[in-house]
């Protein structure tokens, strides 16, 4: 993606070209195995671009009322929904937004199941306390000792299921196939003697069918083979494969200083626009750049936050980086875009879409949307 010289900084900017790929791919999956695809939210919510998402998948997932109301109104098909708890006023308000509402107790399930007249599904999200990712990343694996995430096998026991029409577990995170079928076998270890009731199974997101490298033939086995054992709509959320590779986060050098070591002062914020950079921990890609030591400079690469640890990262690069110098982060469409705040009041990235050879600048954010925010 050619950016460099097509905006000003910061700038989100996600090509439209590429979210069509991504969507064409899970369309594939949908082809042959008429499983639902839906879009989570929390993962890509880049509303301008949801008419095109809407030619391929079935809908939006929401973990709130907000992200619901974006789903019903801009996006325009079913909308899904769960959360860790709802509030009365929460449930409320999606009981006039959603064709479907997961609970993740059965606390939760009793309180809110009469509010329900009959044109909402309901459905319970299960834990099958079956971790496959890696420990360092344990913070976004909901099978992980204490989850709050989910219920239980043994929490089943006693329990009746009048109103409940499916299941949903989601336990993956950027993972393969492989990892999904190990899951499977454990959800009908635990819970064969449940699937038949159901109408619908949701295995959630964190599905990477998107890249390179996913076994897609697997995945298309795995769901089949689930549907015909068990005579269930199957459904996928994935948000993060919809927009993966699909955009980038577009930076100035503003100052390079030394301690020690060259450090270029972004006027981007790793603490602001891209937490997980801190959160998950990752090392985002940049155009040209390198590891550290591999091209012939190298400098650290900082935020211009007052946090003191507002550091991406060190890199390596052909030539002494200078202010002024564009640099480019890679894959910046998914979840950076969702999870941006307004720390230190620093200025907000545009966002912008590029079709074709064209950037167009659909969202410019000012000091009115900083304040907005506080009072």
């Amino acid at each position: 993606m050619n950016t460099t010289n097509s905006c000003s900084t910061p700038a989100f900017i996600v090509d439209e070209d590429l979210i069509r790929k991504n969507c064409e791919i899970l369309a594939s999956v949908k082809e042959r195995t008429d499983c639902k695809i839906l879009l989570a939210l929390k993962g890509f919510a880049c509303w301008p671009l949801f008419p095109l998402i809407r030619e391929y998948l079935d809908g939006v997932c929401a973990s709130s009322p907000w992200e619901a109301r974006l789903g019903r109104e801009e996006f325009g098909k079913e909308v899904h929904a769960f959360a860790a708890a709802y509030s009365k006023a929460d449930f409320d308000e999606l009981l006039t937004l959603c064709d479907e509402i997961d609970f993740n107790s059965f606390h939760q399930f009793r309180t809110f199941q009469a509010l329900e007249t009959g044109k909402v599904k309901l459905g319970l999200r299960i834990n099958p306390v079956c971790s496959t990712q890696d420990p360092a990343h344990a913070i976004y694996d909901p099978c992980a000792p204490h989850s709050r995430l989910g219920i239980r096998r043994k929490d089943f026991d006693g329990q009746d299921l009048t109103g409940i029409s499916g299941l949903h577990f989601h336990t993956l995170c950027e993972q393969n196939a492989d990892d999904l079928e190990t899951t499977l076998k454990a959800v009908e270890e635990q819970f064969g003697d449940i699937l038949p009731q159901m109408q619908w199974v949701n295995f959630g997101g964190g599905h990477h069918v998107t890249r390179g490298d996913y076994d897609i033939d697997l995945l298309v086995k795995l769901i089949n083979d689930f549907k015909a054992k068990y005579g269930v709509q199957v459904i996928l959320e994935p948000g993060e494969a919809v927009a993966l590779n699909a955009g980038v986060l577009v930076a100035s050098v503003l100052d390079i200083i030394d301690n020690d070591g060259a450090i270029a002062i972004l006027d981007v914020s790793c603490t602001c626009h891209m937490p997980d950079v801190l959160e998950m921990p990752y090392r985002p890609q940049i155009e040209g750049a390198g590891l550290p030591g591999e091209k012939a400079f190298t400098c650290k690469l900082a935020g211009l936050s007052c946090l003191a640890g507002d550091v991406i990262g060190n890199y390596s690069f052909d030539e002494p980086l200078k202010p002024g110098d564009v640099l480019v982060f890679g894959d910046m469409a998914h979840y950076s875009m969702v999870k941006t705040t307004f720390f230190n009041g620093i200025q907000h990235p545009d966002i912008c879409v590029k079709r074709g050879d064209k950037i167009e600048v659909v969202r410019e954010f000012g000091y009115a949307d900083y304040k907005g925010r506080l009072a």
